[in-house]
């Protein structure tokens, strides 16, 4: 067997099953988790995230200043909830599938003790997004489950997914913020899952470009190349990253 002929997919369940470190799969949940988390705030640096993920320790921060337990937690999360895409790459997209990714993410952190803040559940309390710019109003709770099938209806009708239609996607999604947090972390695990499911080259978005990526969100309708771009750089990266590990398999069979 080949393992550089398998598919994405097949590779990353083959490399998790086997506890390989330095491998694609390794090295995506690290960097994915680290940037992800790194977009919404958290202090923890790749290198911690790294050995959370190997071996189950945190080192001390390089600046010596403390780390938030949610900022640990949701790390670890993060790694279970890619697990959770790639193990259902296949299923289409629901409000309860979202759900449970959310669920994933937040488990054991201080939102699951705050009624405010419901865990695996959609808000119960409005709220705004800015992605760093101006202010924009988001659905309101009470409409948050039929925007969401809407929005889940639509996308799934669509017969071929590129990457303008998962982006327009994730736009929407994150338009709609349907939780109280941890909107952006399933909106781009989301995104990966997807691109994998329909053949299209994934990606991980980098904390450094953040603003890009923001400036996209928010233009989004207007000026669509502005995220595409970001999102086509980010595949761009994450091409060259699979051609250093010799990968030369499809993305999904």
């Amino acid at each position: 067997m080949d393992v550089n002929e398998l598919d994405l997919i097949t590779r990353f369940i083959l490399e998790r099953k086997a506890n390989l470190h330095g491998g694609i799969y390794h090295l995506t949940q690290v960097e994915m988790a680290y940037n992800s988390n790194r977009i919404e705030g958290s202090r923890i640096s790749e290198k911690q995230t790294a050995l959370i993920f190997e071996n189950n320790i945190l080192p001390p921060a390089e600046n010596g200043e403390a780390t938030k337990l949610d900022d640990i937690k949701e790390t670890e999360n993060h790694f279970k909830g890619f697990d959770y895409v790639i193990e259902h790459i296949e299923e289409p997209l629901s409000n309860d599938f979202i759900k449970e990714l959310h669920r994933i993410l937040k488990r054991g952190t201080t939102d699951e003790k705050n009624p405010l803040t419901p865990v695996g559940e959609f808000k119960i309390v409005q709220n705004m997004i800015g992605f760093g710019y101006e202010e924009v109003e988001t659905a309101a709770p009470e409409n948050v489950s039929e925007e969401m099938m809407d929005l889940i209806t639509n996308y799934e009708n669509q017969k071929n997914k590129s990457l303008a239609e998962i982006a327009d996607f994730h736009v929407k999604y994150e338009r709609i913020h349907p939780f109280a947090d941890g909107n952006g972390r399933t909106g781009r695990l989301l995104m990966f899952k997807e691109c994998l499911k329909h053949n299209v080259m994934p990606f991980v978005i980098k904390d450094i470009h953040r603003e890009f990526y923001y400036r996209g969100l928010s233009n989004w309708g207007t000026e669509n190349g502005y995220l595409l771009d970001t999102l086509g750089m980010s595949q761009d990266m994450y091409e060259q990253f699979l051609k250093r590990m010799k990968f030369t398999g499809a993305i999904h069979h």
